[in-house]
């Protein structure tokens, strides 16, 4: 599903919201929306379809979102603190926004949180460097079955389904 398809989807309340990030911070619509979108072609190449499920995939997608974000708005943002700070916000907003079941949520939150652990070892890496960091991470994903598990999972990527 693009993202016009979605945005159709969402109610007013939900649209005002997004609309009034973008009014308040607009030196971040444009690297922001562009990590959105190398994110979905860095995904679709290796993935194709797949990074939808609740998978692995999906994993490797939402830490490297939060990575792209982070990379693409550093230079506005001038801090990590601030940049990460900003790429939790955008990526939360998403799944508040996008809503899923409880532990689906839960997974791709706790990938999100990943990634952007994972940013200050890639802060300047390229993207090749960034996907090979990201393979070794999803390699070594962790399988889970409750919101309980991923507790003592920081930092390490989850999914839910091969």
């Amino acid at each position: 599903m693009n993202l016009l398809t979605r945005l159709r989807g969402l109610k007013f309340s939900r649209l005002w919201r997004l609309a009034w990030i973008g009014v308040k911070n607009p030196l971040l619509v444009i690297p922001t929306h562009r990590a959105i979108n190398q994110t979905m072609r860095i995904c679709n190449k290796l993935f194709g379809e797949s990074h939808h499920g609740d998978n692995r995939a999906n994993a490797f997608r939402h830490a490297l979102w939060n990575i792209l974000v982070a990379q693409k708005t550093i230079k506005r943002l001038k801090t990590q603190e601030r940049t990460l700070s900003w790429a939790a916000h955008i990526t939360s907003l998403h799944e508040e926004l996008m809503p899923n079941e409880p532990l689906e949520k839960a997974m791709d939150l706790h990938n999100n949180e990943a990634g952007r652990i994972f940013f200050p070892d890639l802060q300047s890496s390229s993207e090749e460097d960034i996907i090979r960091y990201l393979e070794k991470k999803t390699s070594e994903a962790v399988k889970i079955k409750s919101v309980e598990e991923i507790e003592s999972l920081k930092g390490i990527l989850v999914y839910l389904e091969e």
